[in-house]
């Protein structure tokens, strides 16, 4: 073999190494960004007697309060960057991503319980290509029947194991509960496909710089939310409660504020910049695993067949439309 093949050689073995490297990193944050993700779908059910406005309130203003302080060492630089036009996108943009989301799910949790309504929601990689396929044109729709079917299959499980579902209370109680999470997926769905789109026309911000600005933004939205959730009687419950509660909602929505808020993301972004969208798309689904294991430990029980065959048919559905995708 000749010198410049062996250079060369060597050359391709150090860039798969690289490759294999970066993906395996990519996976670790993307697996460690679902694991924090996970927890949102459970701390609703640690304060039942919160109300899902008091819940998405706290939980925003200290993700503001935590993005401002992370901004203030570039905040003379990044203060300079955002328009009028692109301080009105992120306050239009966090409403739907980050206050109706939580307050969908919080409510959902609270009334259908964390499996169904975290299984509803991690149907977001199937409902985002779905948004995104016609704007991209890149996937023909037939190509998605089949994961499309295994979901919707899944969802019926989600219904067919309603605790009393042909009760009336029961029943209702659990459906609204459901639409509630299907709520939540429509939130997300919107935000993530109009995220996407304005951040690709606004090249100046970097991934960090976007985050830490919604971040600012969601905080000064959920700072009007806190009015009706703490002081409107009738709205919350809070008013009631005794010290010993107020303790632990404060340190509950502030774990959520800073692991799935701020570390959740920044991991999420890490992952995203060194994972093929197709391969990031699938880990996705590690919020929704995260989030049934610690509502089954949290409610001590193991899962009913219909959640297990739920589950099964959820993960694969949105697995195999992410590699069709690809």
């Amino acid at each position: 073999m000749a010198v410049g093949d062996t250079s060369t050689a060597t050359h391709l073995h150090h860039g798969q190494h690289d490759t294999r490297r970066d993906h395996l990193t990519g996976i670790g944050y993307g697996v460690a960004a679902g694991a924090l993700w996970g927890v949102i779908f459970v701390a609703p059910k640690m304060l039942p007697q919160f109300s899902p406005l008091a819940l998405s309130a706290a939980r925003y203003v200290l993700y503001g309060v935590l993005s401002l302080v992370l901004a203030l060492p570039v905040w003379r630089t990044l203060w300079r960057k955002p328009t009028r036009r692109d301080w009105v996108a992120l306050l239009l943009l966090s409403l739907p991503g980050n206050i109706l989301y939580y307050l969908c799910v919080a409510g959902g949790v609270q009334r259908a319980g964390v499996a169904p309504v975290s299984l509803i929601v991690g149907l977001l990689p199937v409902t985002v290509t779905l948004a995104g396929a016609a704007e991209r044109g890149s996937l023909p729709m037939r190509r998605l029947a089949l994961p499309l079917l295994m979901a919707v299959a899944g969802v019926v499980c989600i219904y067919l194991d309603a605790p009393d579902v042909h009760s009336d209370a029961g029943g209702r109680t659990y459906f609204i509960g459901l639409l509630m999470a299907a709520g939540a997926l429509g939130c997300w769905t919107v935000y993530a496909v109009c995220n996407a789109r304005y951040l690709r026309a606004r090249p100046q911000f970097t991934s960090r710089e976007w985050s830490l600005l919604t971040g600012v933004a969601t905080g000064v939205l959920s700072l009007a939310l806190a009015v009706p959730a703490f002081f409107m009687p009738g709205m919350a419950t809070a008013s009631a409660q005794p010290a010993s509660a107020w303790g632990m909602f404060w340190l509950v929505n502030m774990g959520v504020a800073l692991g799935a808020s701020v570390l959740g993301n920044s991991l999420w972004n890490a992952a995203s910049r060194k994972l093929p969208l197709t391969l990031s798309g699938q880990l996705i689904v590690f919020e929704t695993v995260f989030a049934l294991v610690y509502g089954f430990i949290y409610e001590a029980r193991w899962p009913h067949g219909l959640e297990v065959a739920a589950a099964v048919l959820l993960v694969s559905g949105v697995g195999l439309a992410a590699r069709r995708h690809g």
